[in-house]
């Protein structure tokens, strides 16, 4: 192998902030003036949005716990047949997958017991309380179609 392929290449990102070190805002001379370069190498993390001078979108905000958990209720209402797959539009049943994400939405309520604000622990509650009432009722619907 030769020097080069050995080193690691990488590319560089100017800061055009419109701010100086100390958070004052800088007059757009001084930041066109004086932009701050660093050096992004491969396998240094930076969020694509950023690199590709795009707009902050709802990807680039923080994940919060009741994001999370709103997601994994969707997942389990997608499994349940309740909303329809974004991909395929039809609405099929994954009782086993359901079950699944249920059973992590109450292990996440076990082993958050106490460490959880109000809102979070009412929101995790009530979303659980909710998956579970439409799996026993969906489990039951489908026993009693195996039965007659």
């Amino acid at each position: 192998m030769d020097e080069q392929s050995d080193q690691r290449r990488g590319f560089r990102v100017n800061d055009r902030r419109r701010f100086t070190d100390d958070a004052a805002a800088a007059t757009s001379d001084e930041a066109a003036a004086a932009p701050v370069a660093s050096s992004i190498t491969p396998g240094d993390e930076a969020p694509a949005e950023a690199s590709a001078g795009g707009s902050a979108t709802a990807r680039d905000q923080p994940l919060t716990f009741s994001a999370f958990v709103l997601g994994l209720s969707t997942q389990a209402l997608l499994h349940l047949g309740e909303i329809p797959d974004p991909t395929s539009g039809r609405s099929d049943q994954d009782l086993v997958a359901a079950k699944h994400v249920i059973d992590i939405l109450g292990l996440l309520a076990a082993k958050t017991t106490n460490n959880l604000e109000h809102d979070e622990q009412s929101l995790l509650d009530s979303v659980l309380y909710d998956l579970r009432m439409r799996y026993v009722q969906l489990v039951r619907a489908s026993a009693a179609k195996e039965g007659s």
